[in-house]
Parts: C-alpha cells; sequence; structure tokens
C-alpha cells in the first residue's frame, strides 16, 4: 500500500496542497537590482539537499525567468527532473528575491510563519512524485506538472508544531547522510591522489619515463596484459540450446560491477549449459572489468572474492586471472583504476556520442607496468586501507538512506512519533546542515 492510498484507509485528516502553500509570484512593479541571483535546472540539487547553486546574472541578462523569494522550495516540474527529485529549498539566499529557469514551481506557505520544510521532504516520497507524475501533461518527453495539479496535491495535516518536529528527525538523518556522502568523497579523492603517486613514482621514488598514458618508474617491468594474465569472456544472453542440458547459475551482470567494488544486492540467474559452467566460471581473485558504458565507467570493477559458492559472468564483463607468482590480482586491479589505466581505456575505446567499450583484444593489449612482487604488496597495502575507510562511509551513508525513506514514510503516515525516537542514535549529532 502506497503512502497516498495509506492516509486513505487509515482516514486520516488532509488538506490541499493550496490550503497551506501557494505559487509565489512576481509582484507588480518590481524594481530589479544591478544582479540577480539565479539558479539554472542543473544547480538544482537531487537526494534531498537543501541548497541550489546562485550565480549573480545582471539584470539586462535577465530576459526569462521564475521569480522566488527566500524561503521557498523550488520544485522542477520538467520530465525527468521532477521524478528524480530535483527541488531546492532557497532559505540561504543571500537576498530576498531571486529568480530560477522556467521549469521550476516557486512554493511558499501561506502562513509565513510555517515550516517549509515539512513540504520540500513530503515532495521526496517516492509515492508522492509517481502520484503527481502520473497527472503531468505535454507530449512524450516533455511533459510538464502544472501547478494546479501540485496545488490540488493530498498532503498530511500535522499541527505547526508537530510539522517542525517531522522536519527536524528528518534533516537529522540527512545531516548524518551528507557528512557520510562527503567523507566518502573527500576519500575517492585521497584514493585517487595516491594512486597517481603510486603509480608514477613508485614507493622508491627513483627516474621516470613517459608513456602514452602517463609517467611510469622507469625501472619497473613493462608488458601486456596477455603475457601475465588470462583473459576470459562471459556467456550472452539469450542464446538458444536446443536439446542441450541446461542448467540457471548466478551470474554476475554490468550493474554489479562498480568502480572499485562489487554490489552484490542483487545477482539475476543465467540459463547456459551445463558444459559450460566451468568455461564461465567466476574465480577467487579474477578482476572483473565492464567491457563499456559512459566515458567515466568504462573499464571499472574490481576482485572477485568466492561471495557465491557459484557464479558466472556475462559477456559485457571481462573476467581477468592473473600469474599471481609474476602480477597480483589486487595490484592490477588497481592500475586499471588509476589515471593510467583510465587514460589506456579511453584511447583505445571505440566511442559513440556519450558511450564507449573495449574489446578483449585491445584488453589483452593493455599495457601493464609493475615492480616487484613485494613492492606490489606494499602499494596494495596503502590503497586497502584506504578503500576498507572509503567502503565505512559509504555502508554508513547507505545506511543513513535507507533509514530517511523509512523514516520519511512512518512519520508522514503517523505510524511514528518524534517523541518516540532517540535521534542522537540515529545519526551524528554534530552533524552538518544539509547544504
Amino acid at each position: 500500500m502506497n503512502l497516498l492510498e495509506r492516509f486513505v484507509a487509515d482516514r486520516r485528516t488532509m488538506v490541499r496542497l493550496g490550503d497551506v502553500h501557494e505559487v509565489n509570484r512576481k509582484p507588480r512593479g518590481l524594481v530589479l537590482p544591478d544582479v540577480v541571483p539565479f539558479a539554472a535546472m542543473e544547480d538544482l540539487p537531487l537526494g534531498g539537499e537543501y541548497s541550489a547553486r546562485f550565480v549573480d546574472k545582471p539584470k539586462q541578462d535577465l530576459t526569462s525567468g521564475t521569480y522566488f523569494e527566500r524561503g521557498d522550495i523550488l520544485v522542477a516540474k520538467f520530465t525527468p527532473s521532477f521524478e528524480n527529485g530535483k527541488q531546492a529549498l532557497t532559505q540561504d539566499l543571500p537576498t530576498p528575491f531571486g529568480y530560477a529557469t522556467t521549469e521550476v514551481i516557486p512554493l511558499r506557505p501561506v502562513d509565513r510563519t510555517r515550516d517549509s520544510r515539512f513540504l520540500f521532504f513530503y515532495l521526496l516520497h517516492p509515492d508522492v512524485r509517481s502520484y503527481v507524475a502520473e497527472r503531468m501533461e505535454g507530449a512524450t518527453g516533455r511533459q510538464r506538472v502544472p501547478d494546479s495539479v501540485l496545488l490540488e496535491l493530498p498532503v498530511p495535516q500535522f499541527c505547526p508544531v508537530e510539522e517542525t518536529h517531522i522536519s527536524d528527525a528528518l534533516e537529522h538523518i540527512q545531516r548524518g547522510r551528507f557528512v557520510e556522502e562527503r567523507a566518502a568523497r573527500l576519500a575517492q579523492a585521497l584514493k585517487q591522489t595516491t594512486m597517481g603517486e603510486l603509480f608514477t613514482r613508485g614507493l622508491n621514488g627513483g627516474s621516470q619515463t613517459d608513456t602514452a598514458y602517463g609517467r611510469v618508474p622507469e625501472a619497473w617491468t613493462a608488458t601486456t596484459l596477455e603475457e601475465v594474465a588470462t583473459i576470459q569472456t562471459g556467456a550472452a544472453k539469450g542464446r538458444k540450446f536446443g536439446d542441450d542440458e541446461t542448467v540457471d547459475v548466478p551470474y554476475l551482470r554490468v550493474a554489479n560491477v562498480q568502480d572499485g567494488h562489487l554490489d552484490l544486492r542483487e545477482v539475476k540467474v543465467l540459463r547456459i549449459r551445463q558444459s559450460e559452467v566451468e568455461r564461465y566460471r567466476l574465480r577467487n581473485g579474477d578482476v572483473v572489468l565492464t567491457e563499456g558504458g559512459d566515458f567515466d565507467k568504462l573499464g571499472r570493477g574490481f576482485i572477485w572474492r568466492d561471495e557465491l559458492p557459484l557464479c558466472i559472468h556475462q559477456n559485457h564483463v571481462f573476467a581477468v586471472r592473473t600469474n599471481p607468482d609474476v602480477l597480483l590480482p589486487e595490484y592490477f586491479a588497481y592500475l586499471a583504476q588509476s589515471s593510467y589505466g583510465r587514460a589506456y581505456f579511453l584511447q583505445v575505446a571505440h566511442k559513440t556520442t556519450s558511450l564507449a567499450c573495449i574489446h578483449s583484444q585491445k584488453l589483452k593489449a593493455f599495457p601493464v607496468v609493475f615492480p616487484d612482487l613485494e613492492e606490489q604488496r606494499e602499494i596494495v597495502s596503502i590503497l586497502d586501507a584506504i578503500d576498507r575507510k572509503l567502503a565505512i562511509h559509504q555502508k554508513k551513508q547507505a545506511t543513513l538512506e535507507e533509514l530517511f525513506k523509512s523514516l520519511l514514510h512512518a512519520l508522514m503516515t503517523g505510524e511514528i512519533r518524534v517523541s518516540d525516537l532517540n535521534l542522537s542514535a540515529l545519526a551524528p549529532a554534530n552533524a552538518e546542515v544539509p547544504a
């Protein structure tokens, strides 16, 4: 049962959004200052952050736009921005008013003392987004939310004090989530910087040499990947097997292979011949890499650690099996993630406007550079330590994100009251305000 259906079933007291909020309109006779803060669609945040980015725009350049005032909620009305949750709460606007893209609806409370955060959070609920999206108007691919649809949206009625308490609780969770998100970004940036240093200078310093993909230590061994590893291609979907004996086997999809980790929350099965299981089977220590996607996702991946007793991989995922007496799989996985590895993948990839892909021959030709095994182990140890820290922040971020979603639903439906919560146990008390 979705949120709005639950309201009906529980006979919850509802009001129209238009009863408590209104669309802000530019006052007549408004005189613009020389410079006006302006927010384009790309400047509106996603994921529940409050603040949009504003650029100062000379008034003579302000030929169109949507007027709003400090404290208004800016709701994107154009598809797919609305469905994706693009919106901003402009409480930190440095001036009394500003302008935004014409593709937003500015909402402000009829009672100026009312807490705008309550509606801001309510509009983040996926059931609310779905309800409004179903009522969009316009041609396919160019649909918009009419003001009237938003103003007719049913909103649960709480007293102003309870709305503020609900908003405080949800903001508290968001603060913690954004702290973890920023910490993860910093850890990721540290990892990239550290990989750049390690694969350029090594641990012992010394002279370097230029390659087509960046500078590397001159003393390191250089060879092609196929000389120190085997490259296993995966099983294709949709094949016909005739009378051959088949079996359904868990398989690694592109969606499971992320940059620096594997996401195994949903592992699907693929039907293959029984005789092909060993041919496509992943083995402990295999470096799994994607063959294509967006430019920044080309060659992404990491190491398979026998997370499942049996798993194969699809044909859009390569399995690289290194000779561990020469090249550690962990070392190669980090080298592939580094700016050196990405430079190679991008140079040899087949590219379209926004996508790129590599085939197995290009992967076999990957110019691997590596030191002796002892230095490889030390490099891996350094990067593993950063990865562990990154994983902690990512896990906390994901946990808080799920907590926010469940708490949003529970508080809006009244299943949980704020007085029942121990907020200090849910998120860091010293977290920063969402921005």
